[in-house]
């Protein structure tokens, strides 16, 4: 089973051909889409030679999608037939890895996403072949996926674990996208990450048309350990609630696990779970 995981360009490393002004690589992956050059949002190359801009993720990712936001103020067609490579290599300083996608154009201002369709590969390059010319991105953000089992301590109807990880937090039961136990005592949801993974954040959506106080007093446990079911592995949060319908976040801060679990401990209860996103940290 796979799942997106959001943007990992932040918590990557950067570097390009060269650098126009003060428009630094890291400025592709602020997280801001600010389109006008002066904002001092965007990275720029001089007028090179076959510029690029390279992203480090550190490790190999799976990758799903990368969207670009072009230079709004001046020259959109600049990024006109700009590659985008993926892969592991540095030859000719990562821009001989496999291609994901050719840039025909990209209107002014616009962002758009190209799909790499799970191609693997710790470098993502974005490239101008053949011509000299000024690169200009406002941002990269890069989507990527992450592979895991699904376990949980009962089933509910038809409410699978796999539900909680499809992607789409649609919180109403009947529209069958919510994980959901029977009224167990103690019962548990676990992914399994299939090795170690630093967890950054854990990100949960309630059930939305009943019953968002059962999630009070779950917690979320990671570790290495299936000790009573990967239950007794340490603890990142406590779910104080979680308003009914609504997504909130919980820092781990670098928690190492493969296992990552939701229980409610000491009663009797059912555990829904509409959606679960884990973010990895590199």
């Amino acid at each position: 089973m796979e799942w997106k995981v959001t943007n990992v360009a932040r918590r990557g490393q950067v570097a390009q051909s060269s650098m126009y002004g003060n428009a630094k690589p890291e400025n592709a992956i602020d997280g801001n889409r600010a389109s006008n050059y002066y904002q001092e949002s965007c990275a720029h190359t001089n007028n090179d030679l076959n510029p690029w801009w390279r992203l480090d993720l550190l490790k190999t990712h799976k990758i799903n999608t990368v969207t670009i936001t072009n230079r709004q103020d001046c020259c959109p067609e600049r990024i006109n037939g700009a590659e985008i490579r993926i892969g592991n290599s540095l030859n000719d300083n990562g821009n001989a890895n496999p291609r994901c996608a050719v840039i025909s154009s990209i209107a002014a201002g616009a962002s758009q996403t190209f799909a790499c369709n799970g191609m693997e590969g710790r470098y993502i390059n974005i490239v101008i072949p053949g011509r000299k010319e000024y690169l200009t991105l406002c941002e990269v953000e890069v989507d990527g996926t992450l592979s895991g089992k699904l376990a949980q301590s009962s089933m509910y109807g038809n409410a699978k674990p796999e539900n909680a990880i499809d992607g789409n937090r649609a919180s109403n039961f009947n529209q069958g996208s919510c994980a959901c136990t029977n009224n167990n005592l103690n019962p548990w949801w676990r992914l399994d990450l299939l090795k170690t993974h630093k967890i950054n954040t854990v990100t949960i959506t309630n059930r939305q048309d009943c019953c968002p106080e059962r999630i009070n007093g779950a917690e979320i446990r990671i570790g290495n350990s299936l000790n009573d079911n990967g239950n007794a592995n340490p603890r990142c949060a406590v779910i104080s609630s979680i308003a009914a319908g609504a997504s909130q976040t919980f820092a781990c801060n670098g928690m190492e696990g493969r296992y990552i679990n939701i229980v409610i401990p000491g009663r009797t209860e059912y555990l829904t779970l509409c959606e679960v996103e884990v973010d990895d940290v590199l």
